[in-house]
């Protein structure tokens, strides 16, 4: 790897972990964990779909947590105190194009 390919890699890490961090600071032990694997299972399935030819630009994590609630005067507040009962990994939206690709990839893969 070149200087610059180690800056890169470097500069993308440092980005990672500040959107995990931004994810999990302040939350319970339980609901960082929850997050860190959503996390690192959208980073896992992104990598697979690249290595596949596609792109899903608009993949995202996503919890309860980050939903409005009522408070005890009927008002809305952000319910950060709570830990995560679960994290998931939003796909997004994708063109016609990508979603036949995609296709195609699972149908490959579950014809092995």
């Amino acid at each position: 790897m070149t200087n610059s390919h180690h800056e890169q890699a470097a500069s993308a890490a440092s980005a990672a972990s500040a959107e995990l961090r931004g994810w999990t600071e302040g939350r319970t032990p339980a609901g960082a964990a929850k997050i860190r694997e959503a996390v690192q299972a959208r980073d896992a399935l992104a990598a697979a779909l690249r290595r596949a030819g596609i792109q899903l630009p608009a993949m995202d994590v996503r919890t309860p947590w980050r939903d409005a609630v009522e408070d005890a005067d009927g008002g809305r507040e952000d319910d950060h105190g709570h830990a995560a009962r679960y994290a998931l990994v939003h796909l997004g939206v994708c063109s016609a194009p990508v979603a036949f690709a995609l296709a195609a990839v699972v149908a490959r893969g579950a014809g092995r």
